[in-house]
C-alpha cells in the first residue's frame, strides 16, 4: 500500500470507506461490471446491495422498483407486473443480469434476472 493510499484511508469519511468496500465486493463477483462503467443498450451483469425497494405503478401496471448500489453508482431495477418478490428487500445483496437502458438519465434494467447473494457473515 502506497503512502497516498494510507493517507486516503485514514482521512476517508465513513461513506467513502463503505463505497470502497462495496466496490471491492462487487468486483470480486465473476463476470460483473461496475455500475459507472455499464454500457448503454447492452446486456450486463452487476453485483451490489439494494438500497431501496418501492412499489410504484407505471401507467396503471404495478411495478416493483429497487436501487442497486455497488460503490461506484446506482442502478435502477424495475420488475413490471409485480407487487413484491420474496427476498427483494433493502440491504439484500444481489447479482443481476439484463439489458441496460437509460430512463430519465438513469441506468435502468427492466425485469432483470437476479441471484440472491449471502449477506456478510451468512
Amino acid at each position: 500500500m502506497t503512502l497516498r493510499e494510507r493517507v486516503h484511508k485514514v482521512l476517508a469519511s465513513q461513506a467513502e470507506i463503505e463505497a470502497d468496500e462495496e466496490r471491492a465486493d462487487a468486483v470480486s463477483v465473476p463476470g460483473c461490471c461496475p455500475v459507472d462503467a455499464l454500457p448503454h443498450r447492452a446486456r450486463a451483469s452487476v453485483s451490489g446491495v439494494l438500497r431501496s425497494v418501492t412499489l410504484r405503478p407505471r401507467e396503471g401496471v404495478p411495478a416493483l422498483e429497487a436501487q442497486l448500489y455497488d460503490g461506484s453508482g446506482t442502478l435502477d431495477l424495475v420488475w413490471l407486473g409485480r407487487r413484491s418478490i420474496a427476498g427483494i428487500e433493502p440491504g439484500r445483496r444481489l447479482k443481476v443480469d439484463g439489458m441496460v437502458c437509460l430512463v430519465d438519465g438513469r441506468r435502468t434494467i427492466f425485469n432483470p434476472r437476479y441471484e440472491l447473494r449471502a449477506r456478510p457473515g451468512e
